[in-house]
């Protein structure tokens, strides 16, 4: 049996696995953290499209989170645009849903090992050579494993991806820093399954009363310039936490109040992405999810796009019989839609941005315009090719150069 050596315990490694063994191929898990990625990570929505993605594998409907089917949009003086479905809902009621990341990453790695997928802690790769029986990793602590293929699911900062190709990729700064928390014991404006998002005067705020009491709540702020380490490092928890105060003090939204009920508050961190990776794979090793085409979280697509990715290569291992050949035809499905997701990401980004008084007044009247009546509905038709891509598991893949869709 081919056997496969998957590089990163977070959302992509794990869907992987349950997919190669859903395919027929024995996969191992290598994760760099001792026991996974537990309290990592911070809050998503996983949209309808990953949803369905997931649920292609037979894993069940997800037990925690819960349902967000719609965001509505307001301006920062209070005044509401209009309510957007978060894509449309699939045949069976599912709709996108609000999860941690840790939760997301846990429910994943248990389904894996439950379903007798062998996972291995506390193995960070350091490096990996192709043989002439396959392909060698070796681990931080001096372990090596032996495998067909290996697939890197290690991240934006992927080991996997410079072992692949060493010369040295930049990542794109996309103009913002993001940052969020979870508030307690206070009230704000509540619409069980809706996220509130509001384009500030300064900055944009987004806050999703949960069914607990608690309001998760993310931001994203104007900053022209990438910032240095240092400049980072400057803003400690106290200062952000009285800047993120000034930026939002004179928006109509409940940002500042929930910003204070907020014990722990991220650190800011520069929003970066991957609109182009030249090399995705060499002849045994490939890399997957943010380690290949990062985006800005602005999409709502991060790990939308790591599943659909572990589910079409899985098919693509499935249905192609040579290794190399199989990765060519997974980057032939994959690559087109993934970077269209990247720059859709980076368009929401810049929507979201405030570079002065008469850049807000124009985001503002464009913003009453594409939220009014008619400009929603139209914009949904124009997201279809986001939320409602679909991938057939039982729908054979073709070889490499027959099209995305054969």
């Amino acid at each position: 049996m081919t056997k496969a050596l998957i590089v990163g315990g977070g959302v992509a490694g794990p869907t992987a696995a349950i997919a190669l063994q859903k395919a027929g191929i024995e996969p191992v898990v290598y994760e760099a953290y001792d026991r996974g990625a537990d309290g990592i990570g911070q809050n998503l929505v996983l949209a309808v499209n990953g949803y369905s993605a997931l649920l292609t594998l037979g894993i069940s409907h997800l037990a925690d989170g819960f349902d967000i089917p719609r965001y509505r949009f307001h301006l920062g003086n209070g005044k509401q645009l209009a309510q957007v479905p978060n894509g449309a809902p699939l045949p069976d009621g599912t709709v996108a849903r609000a999860i941690t990341r840790s939760d997301l990453y846990a429910t994943l790695r248990d389904e894996a090992i439950n379903r007798g997928v062998e996972v291995n802690f506390g193995k960070r790769l350091v490096d990996a050579k192709i043989t002439d029986e396959g392909v060698t990793a070796v681990f931080a602590d001096g372990t090596t494993a032996r495998g067909d293929l290996l697939i890197g699911a290690d991240g934006l900062h992927s080991v996997t991806r410079k072992i692949i190709d060493p010369a040295e990729l930049t990542f794109r700064y996309g103009g913002l820093w993001t940052t969020g928390g979870y508030a307690t014991g206070i009230s704000a404006p509540s619409d069980p399954g809706t996220e509130f998002m509001y384009l500030g005067r300064r900055a944009f705020f987004c806050h999703i009363p949960d069914q607990e009491g608690r309001i998760w709540w993310y931001a994203s702020v104007t900053r022209p310039k990438e910032p240095t380490a240092g400049e980072l490092a400057s803003f400690t928890p106290d200062v952000w936490r009285e800047t993120l105060y000034e930026l939002f003090a004179k928006d109509q939204s409940s940002a500042v109040d929930i910003i204070r009920a907020t014990e722990d508050i991220w650190p800011p961190r520069p929003i970066q992405d991957i609109p182009h990776l030249p090399t995705w794979h060499n002849e045994r090793m490939i890399v997957i999810g943010d380690a290949c085409h990062a985006t800005s979280p602005s999409a709502g697509q991060g790990v939308s796009m790591a599943i659909e990715d572990a589910v079409e290569l899985a098919r693509c291992l499935r249905d192609v019989p040579d290794v190399g050949d199989a990765f060519r035809r997974y980057e032939e499905i994959r690559r087109e839609r993934v970077e269209r997701v990247v720059d859709f990401g980076r368009q929401c980004g810049r929507a979201l941005q405030v570079n002065g008084r008469l850049f807000r007044i124009g985001r503002d009247i464009f913003a009453r315009v594409a939220y009014s009546e008619r400009g929603s509905k139209e914009g949904q038709k124009e997201m279809r090719w986001l939320y409602e891509h679909r991938i057939d598991w039982d729908s054979p893949v073709g070889r490499a150069g027959a099209g995305v869709g054969a």
